[in-house]
């Protein structure tokens, strides 16, 4: 297909390209609703104007047309992102918030349970202001303390609560994963931490009839198999993600065991699930003459079934976008065979754009079309790269070549987001994609059949054993050496740097392009640059980090790519606290190893001195030492409760910066901040700004 015939039989691409620039203006930029209305109106009348000029002025400048279009696309893309941002909405919650002593929400989806605690999406109905309900939107994560009381909430109850709204922050820690974009992007902005005596159980229920048939319906599959798998939690919670996408049980070594062999997309419901039961449907329907000869049929039970399974799985927002995906690469290729897959692509994700602008940001999302778009570009022409005869082997590099199709287009997003790469994907792959296909069949036929004594035991037992051999094979890669290349530092440069590499590479693929190789080439070169300078860049760094980690003390000097770590010894040893908070950052730091004390690093407790910077850090009781002269300081830690009084410390040590970490209560945090106002000392308190960086 030459360039041309892309557009023609793609229009939707040259619409969808603008979309997406339009959402990420406003992202960005959060243009007001004048300038938006005010450029809409302008270039609509400038299309419209531009009709009342002479056809053969038209033609002379046919570019003009298009372009005009291009920035209708793009103002509507700012537009629908502006409307979907529910801090625009009047009535959001958060605009009374200052003046609301209570607040009405629902539970607006199963609890999920936590280590200490049950987690909740709740819509915020009411705003009680001087004891009138003033109807609100809204939503906002919810944490209950775990008791009995806590422990019977359920989707539709309506709960009376405090306002004890926090506004959702991140850590601040270097390289950490953005909590705060990821629940913007869900419209939610506050979380509420409420003990048993802050809320109070309404009489009222209120529940969406379709919302609550899709969460019984998702109780009565986990209820199957729950019951067929007694005892057995570990193979029981990867039945429940094979099949539904439910993750909660999931165990967190097995998923970084599945995320390391490069297998993590079997037990998270996506476009592979839908095209399994696509091929299963597709050979049923096959062997029924009636239907096997009419394509609109077939399409239809086929859609029809692939949507009852979407909804009968939870019909979570990663299954219904494969499932619309899906739906319209279907109708394309059944309903007209001329229509282009990749005009298919393009207008489902342009509906679910326009629905959700914020899916632009979803990791599922990007994967997904990414991995479709590796296949259809590369897969046809890397599969004939090589003429097979026999057919064992040829039906194997036929899935061997889809799998590097998609890994193709993914991996650079999975290095930027993950920061590893599965060396042994291939051979994960060719192995639990057939043996997880055959599994995820199986659990289908076990939910019809349960009740059929015989049948349904044989069933859960084949089911039982053929996940239990599956996880076996996974921990058994995960620990072959060289399994994955870890630590890997990926910036959004280096990220796009590489995809223009790939784009490139596929173009001179498909069409012998001498200049997209020559491009590639150059991209490829621009890309070991970039790596070669940040390489030399990090081996001459010299940076303190203070962590903001919840009631902990975590600080590291790093010098070159070696670092010297102080604090609690508990989140060293592999903790979620450490893989969380300090992990991304010294993948960042690109360091290596652990940094020996020398003449440019050491330590006479309670002073460090790193790089020539005199630093104090007072823990806990330590008390304050004092010397005949007021002391030269660059840098003053107080952590772990420090029993310190900041006009002593003043009078003790002249200092350019004192640093406030979480391990302190933030009673004392406020004090001390009080006490720095006063005495016109400079200060940075991690729970509040998040964590302290200094680059020497």
């Amino acid at each position: 297909m030459t360039k041309i015939q892309l557009w023609k039989r793609a229009p939707f691409i040259r619409l969808v390209i603008p979309l997406i620039i339009g959402i990420v203006l406003q992202y960005n930029f959060q243009f007001s609703l004048l300038s938006i209305l005010f450029s809409l109106l302008f270039f609509i009348s400038a299309f419209f104007i531009s009709k009342f000029f002479a056809i053969s002025f038209q033609y002379k400048i046919p570019f003009l047309l298009g372009f005009v279009i291009t920035l209708i696309l793009i103002s509507t893309g700012i537009l629908i992102t502006f409307i979907k941002d529910i801090r625009h909405v009047k009535n959001w919650y958060g605009n009374n918030l200052a003046v609301t002593n209570q607040l009405v929400i629902k539970i607006n989806e199963p609890k999920q349970e936590k280590a200490g605690s049950y987690k909740a999406e709740c819509l915020i109905e009411s705003n009680i202001i001087n004891d009138t309900a003033v109807k609100t939107t809204g939503k906002i994560f919810a944490y209950f303390t775990k008791n009995k009381n806590s422990e019977k909430l359920q989707y539709g109850d309506r709960l009376l609560i405090n306002n004890s709204l926090h506004e959702i922050r991140n850590s601040g820690n270097p390289g950490a994963f953005d909590y705060k974009k990821y629940a913007a992007c869900q419209q939610i902005f506050h979380t509420a931490y409420l003990k048993d005596n802050e809320w109070v159980l309404l009489k009222e229920k209120l529940v969406n009839p379709i919302r609550q048939f899709i969460y019984n319906s998702r109780n009565s599959i986990l209820g199957i198999l729950n019951e067929s798998m007694k005892g057995q939690e570990q193979e029981n919670s990867v039945a429940e993600a094979l099949l539904i996408g439910y993750t909660n049980d999931l165990d967190k070594e097995m998923i970084q065991a599945y995320s390391n062999t490069g297998v993590i997309h079997i037990i998270a419901i996506s476009g592979m699930h839908l095209g399994l039961i696509y091929v299963m449907l597709l050979w049923v329907l096959n062997l029924i003459p009636i239907i096997k000869k009419s394509g609109v049929t077939k399409t239809i039970i086929i859609l029809t079934f692939l949507w009852v399974f979407a909804f009968l799985t939870g019909a979570n927002a990663s299954i219904l976008r494969s499932a619309l995906m899906f739906s319209c690469i279907l109708i394309g290729q059944n309903l007209d065979k001329k229509t282009s897959i990749y005009n298919s692509l393009a207008i489902s994700a342009f509906i679910l754009l326009c629905y959700n602008p914020y899916y632009l940001w979803d990791v599922g999302f990007e994967l997904s079309y990414l991995a479709i778009i590796g296949i259809v570009v590369i897969h046809k022409h890397l599969f004939h790269s090589l003429k097979i005869e026999n057919k064992l082997l040829s039906k194997i590099w036929e899935m061997s070549s889809l799998t590097i199709s998609a890994q193709t287009f993914t991996f650079p997003l999975c290095l930027f987001y993950f920061h590893q790469f599965p060396n042994i994907f291939l051979l994960s792959n060719l192995i639990m994609i057939p043996l997880s296909s055959l599994i995820l069949f199986i659990e289908i036929l076990l939910v019809f059949s349960f009740k059929i004594p015989l049948l349904g035991a044989f069933l859960a037992k084949g089911t039982y054993l053929l996940i239990k051999i599956m996880n076996q094979s996974i921990v058994w890669f995960n620990h072959v050496p060289f399994a994955i290349t870890p630590d890997i530092s990926a910036s959004i440069i280096s990220t796009t740097v590489l995809f223009i590499v790939i784009i490139a590479l596929s173009i001179w693929m498909k069409y012998l392009s001498k200049k997209a190789f020559f491009i590639a080439l150059i991209s490829l070169c621009v890309f070991f640059l970039m790596g070669l300078i940040s390489t030399i860049q990090s081996a001459k760094q010299h940076t303190i980090i203070v962590y903001n980690i919840s009631k902990h003390q975590a600080i590291d000097f790093i010098s070159g790519n070696q670092n010297y770590f102080v604090g609690d010894s508990d989140i060293i040893q592999g903790s979620t606290l450490f893989n969380y908070n300090i992990k991304p950052a010294r993948i960042m730091f690109k360091v290596k190893s652990d940094l020996v004390p020398d003449s440019s690093f050491y330590q006479f407790s309670p002073f460090y001195v790193f790089h020539k910077q005199r630093i104090l850090l007072i823990n806990g009781r330590d008390s304050l030492f004092k010397s005949k002269k007021r002391m030269n300081l660059d840098l003053i830690i107080l952590s772990r409760n420090a029993n310190v009084d900041i006009e002593e410390l003043y009078q003790s040590y002249h200092c350019n910066e004192i640093v406030f970490d979480d391990s302190n209560p933030m009673w004392k945090i406020e004090e001390w901040k009080k006490d720095c106002e006063r005495l016109h000392l400079r200060f940075h308190s991690t729970p509040e700004n998040g964590a302290f960086i200094k680059n020497l």
